[in-house]
């Protein structure tokens, strides 16, 4: 714990001040302080930077804050007088300027300037070359994870891993599953080292035929079981062949699909490579988006939509479908969850889309930990796919916002949680992975990112969840036919922009419909007869609650027991690694 008695910074604000100048012209009289993060259970300081002056985003004026930039072999946090902790995260570049200061870039577009101008000599190199060499781990057991002993809390609405049988067993029930079983010869990961232990096969391959199919396919990725209509009509995806000139087992294998119809019908086949961008192109746009020009990137988002518009409306109409990808990790975890949540209103819950992104992301295969960057190599690539999905679906709720029980605060939240290298769903590309690293001489203590109350408080969980949403007006077969040209998206402002405060619209944008429709809400559900004014909290802006450079000493009424700042200042939800360092550093 700090000592307030020593807690004393006289340091306010800096106009336009440069490092040419001198000193003499600013107010620099630091008094040395004893501060120190508050460190996770496994957490250890490795370097810390005294008198550091953090800066205010986006602000030619150079106002800022100083404090103490602590490096650990889980984050960079900067802690001032006042015993608040700002933690940063997800950084993906660092510009050293000399040693006096340093420009971050986040993942998830913050920047972050500091500067070593009034430190003690030496102070910024130590920390600068402590951060190079800690925050971006070579091998997956550097992660934090294999350290953090925190006891695990379990989540009261559970999210099925879709490890055992019993959870397959039970969505195959759930969508009257037809033509297709539950197989288990990739048992210890023996045929495919990507998909996991059980998958869902069409119930006409013989065991033998099986395993000989899956060699011809690339890591063994046959047509698999996503979803399926009531009527028999599936949803399955695949990866191509390894040999293009012998075709013998993908015909055989989409015979098989053709055979689990209840009308013998040909599956319609989508190949994903051809109208949709590559990994690489998402990155390459995602950067872009990152300096603001984000027609790629909404161009991606349109194409990725449409491309599950069709999808969905060929399952709608009775049509199997099969995805076809390079490797069937990628575009088709996303298409295909796309569709699921165009065509089948359970996903559309936050345990629902947790199941969804549980079954045909994670244990399916996705290759998170590669596509994240958690990792630092030079021969992977990195790609923010599952944030382009996660625009897609706050596109979704943009045209049906009554459709969702999600909010985009939740969406965004996920974002951020999903770099922080302490829950093990992000973490790994493939579920053999994830088994091995439990099975290791310091083994993984698996934690799951769903289990959302290991980092919030039920007061801030509500802003999960979409006041307009109304489970008992929910159809299972309601058709989500949503309208993919650009001119019908829009910029999910709150993720991108929350860290320029000169965007924000203070007192106003969808948080404060959002807060008007809950009091109401909670108004009606109170049998509140009278016509009293709804009281709007002061510190509510567009990008609520994810405005960092605002101090907010009001918080909305406890009525609705809503917190402004628990999801602002998580402490697992605010930190994580960095993933990339400039040649020229």
């Amino acid at each position: 714990m700090m000592n307030e008695n020593r807690l004393t910074n006289s340091f306010k604000s800096y106009v336009g001040w440069d490092d040419d100048e001198q000193i003499s012209s600013c107010e620099t009289s630091f008094i040395e302080q004893e501060l120190s993060p508050k460190l996770h259970p496994g957490e250890m300081i490795i370097a810390e930077a005294q008198s550091v002056l953090l800066f205010t985003p986006v602000n030619e004026q150079k106002t800022g804050i100083s404090g103490v930039l602590f490096v650990t072999n889980f984050r960079l946090s900067f802690v001032t007088s006042n015993e608040k902790h700002l933690k940063e995260h997800h950084i993906k570049k660092n510009l050293l300027l000399g040693h006096q200061r340093i420009h971050i870039i986040c993942k998830n577009m913050r920047t972050l300037s500091y500067s070593f101008k009034f430190s003690p000599l030496g102070h910024g190199k130590t920390l600068a070359n402590a951060l190079l060499h800690h925050a971006f781990p070579k091998r997956h057991q550097l992660l934090f994870a294999y350290d953090y002993r925190e006891p695990n809390v379990q989540s009261r609405y559970s999210t099925p891993t879709f490890r055992c049988r019993d959870d397959w067993e039970k969505e195959l029930q759930r969508t009257k599953c037809f033509g297709w079983t539950l197989n288990s010869s990739n048992n210890k990961f023996c045929l495919s080292p990507s998909l996991p232990q059980f998958i869902v096969i069409g119930s006409a391959v013989i065991e033998n035929h099986l395993r000989i199919a899956m060699q011809h396919f690339r890591d063994g990725r046959l047509p698999t079981w996503c979803w399926s209509t009531v009527n028999g009509a599936t949803l399955s995806r695949k990866a191509d062949v390894v040999d293009p000139s012998n075709l013998t087992q993908e015909n055989a294998m989409l015979e098989i699909v053709r055979k689990s119809h209840p009308g013998l019908l040909r599956p319609f086949i989508m190949d994903l490579t051809k109208n949709l961008p590559s990994p690489k192109d998402v990155n390459q746009s995602f950067i872009k988006l990152q300096i603001s020009v984000p027609g790629k990137w909404l161009q991606y988002v349109s194409s990725c939509l449409s491309s599950a518009l069709i999808a969905a409306n060929k399952l709608n109409r009775n049509e199997s479908v099969v995805l076809q990808e390079r490797d069937g990790r990628d575009l088709c975890c996303v298409i295909s969850s796309l569709a699921q949540l165009m065509i089948d209103s359970h996903f559309r819950s936050i345990v629902g889309l947790q199941t969804l992104m549980q079954r045909n992301g994670v244990v399916m295969g996705h290759q998170f930990c590669t596509r994240l960057g958690h990792v630092n190599s030079t021969d992977s690539v990195k790609s923010p796919l599952l944030l382009l999905f996660l625009d897609c679906v706050w596109q979704l709720l943009q045209q049906f916002p009554a459709k969702f029980d999600i909010t985009e605060t939740y969406l965004t939240t996920l974002w951020d949680a999903s770099h922080v290298s302490i829950f093990d769903t992000f973490l790994f590309d493939c579920e053999r992975d994830r088994h091995c690293a439990t099975k290791d001489v310091s083994p993984l203590m698996l934690r799951s990112v769903w289990d959302w109350e290991e980092q919030f408080m039920d007061q801030d969980l509500i802003q999960f969840h979409n006041p307009l949403f109304n489970a008992s007006e929910v159809h299972q077969d309601d058709l989500l036919k949503v309208s993919t040209e650009i001119s019908c998206l829009s910029i999910w402002t709150q993720c991108y922009y929350r860290f320029l405060p000169t965007l924000e619209i203070s007192n106003g944008g969808k948080p404060l419909e959002d807060f008007a429709v809950r009091t109401l809400i909670s108004m009606n559900d109170n049998d509140s007869k009278d016509t009293r004014e709804v009281c709007t909290p002061s510190n509510i802006g567009s990008f609520f609650p994810f405005t960092h450079w605002r101090s907010s000493n009001s918080v909305p009424p406890s009525t609705l027991t809503i917190s402004s700042l628990s999801l602002n200042t998580s402490d697992l939800q605010m930190e994580t690694s960095l993933v990339e360092i400039p040649e020229h550093i």
